[in-house]
């Protein structure tokens, strides 16, 4: 993993960042996306000057075609952007609670339709599934949604694309922005709660989910597989 061209999808904070810090620090030239082209810049230029920061939503299709048709090709892409969505299954609108889900699913085949050609032969795609496959918890049907189907993508198409990787990464309870909306001022109580029943007794961190990343785009034999970086939290 040195010299090759990588995207990261949702590459402004959490996992995404740490991979696109990863990369960046083994010699790759690296471009990382957010919704919001200011975020994107900034934290392009926190990591290095050689880093590319640009703006896309992969909810957008034709704003997805767009971008790719508009760039040169890479090596690797990995999608880290994802939501989540809490509730009941009867609260609100079904259409918009199953956003979170659409962005997961829907969103990387848009990124997989429109990169397909522009990827390297031997390059790889990993997507972002999570513990929720495995331990669905009650509100988080959204969640055990989204993350299932991301991982299936690291199966389905391998056949699609023999000379193309697909492969994921299932992360736990990672300590990453993402939680200081979800759980607010309980944050590190119900991260620590966590932590206490898990076998590693730890929280994994965004960098320890970003070697997995990195181990599957570097590793040539890999493909179709879903790496967990969980703690062993799938198991109790």
């Amino acid at each position: 993993m040195h010299n090759k061209k990588i995207l990261v999808i949702g590459g402004s904070s959490g996992i995404g960042k740490a991979v696109a810090e990863m990369a960046y620090s083994m010699g790759n030239h690296v471009t990382l996306t957010s919704r919001q082209l200011p975020k994107a810049i900034a934290t392009a230029k926190s990591i290095g000057n050689t880093v590319t920061g640009l703006q896309l939503d992969i909810n957008d299709e034709t704003q997805v075609e767009i971008f790719f048709n508009a760039i040169e090709g890479f090596d690797h892409i990995y999608i880290a952007a994802g939501s989540t969505k809490i509730g009941a299954l009867t609260d609100g609108l079904l259409h918009q609670n199953l956003q979170a889900f659409h962005t997961r699913l829907i969103g990387s085949l848009s990124v997989v339709r429109a990169a397909i050609h522009r990827i390297s032969s031997g390059g790889s795609f990993v997507f972002t599934g999570g513990i929720s496959t495995d331990r669905p918890i009650p509100g988080a049907w959204v969640s055990g949604l989204g993350t299932a189907a991301a991982e299936q993508l690291a199966r389905v198409l391998v056949m699609e694309y023999p000379y193309i990787r697909f492969n994921a990464v299932s992360p736990g309870y990672t300590d990453t922005p993402m939680w200081d909306d979800l759980l607010g001022e309980n944050r590190n109580t119900i991260l620590a709660e966590v932590a206490q029943k898990l076998p590693v007794k730890k929280i994994a961190s965004p960098q320890e989910v970003a070697s997995a990343v990195l181990f599957l785009m570097s590793n040539a034999s890999v493909n179709g597989e879903v790496l967990h970086v969980d703690g062993g939290g799938r198991l109790v």
